[in-house]
């Protein structure tokens, strides 16, 4: 039987935990994630865990973050002043924002709120966070 290799398009169910045990994601009850081995669709330890599997196979990896979503970025950590924002609007820490406009709006969250600023996270969700995937490999085409 054949093993993934890049320029494969593979078909790959997965669950993905972190460090405590939590789920923040599965493909359980939805199709397999599909993608093209190598070619940058995926963070980089998620393409070399695939890499080598055989169809049907299965196994449990853990990708460090520098190989995941990378390590927090301080200067994501962006200071604006509370008058940028609506005064209707509640902003209270963990709210999800969309920053920019059109196709330069990028997602955000709400870290801090003050009197006179808003501290909003630019980094993704899961930046500075090992990520521990139950992979099994569907189908490689």
């Amino acid at each position: 039987m054949a093993e993934a290799k890049p320029g494969d398009t593979v078909r790959v169910h997965y669950t993905g935990t972190l460090e405590d045990g939590s789920e923040f994601d599965s493909s359980r009850g939805r199709e397999p994630l599909e993608f093209t081995l190598g070619a940058g669709q995926v963070v980089p330890g998620f393409d070399r865990a695939v890499d080598g599997m055989r169809q049907g196979e299965t196994k449990t990896v853990t990708i460090p973050a520098a190989e995941a979503y990378g390590a927090v970025r301080p200067e994501l950590l962006l200071h604006v002043p509370r008058t940028q924002f609506p005064a209707e609007l509640q902003l209270e820490p963990g709210l999800q924002l969309q920053v920019g406009r059109g196709a330069q709006a990028f997602p955000c969250v709400v870290h801090e709120v003050g009197a006179e600023e808003v501290v909003l996270d630019a980094n993704h969700p899961l930046a500075g966070q090992d990520l521990t995937f139950e992979l099994r490999l569907e189908e490689i085409s």
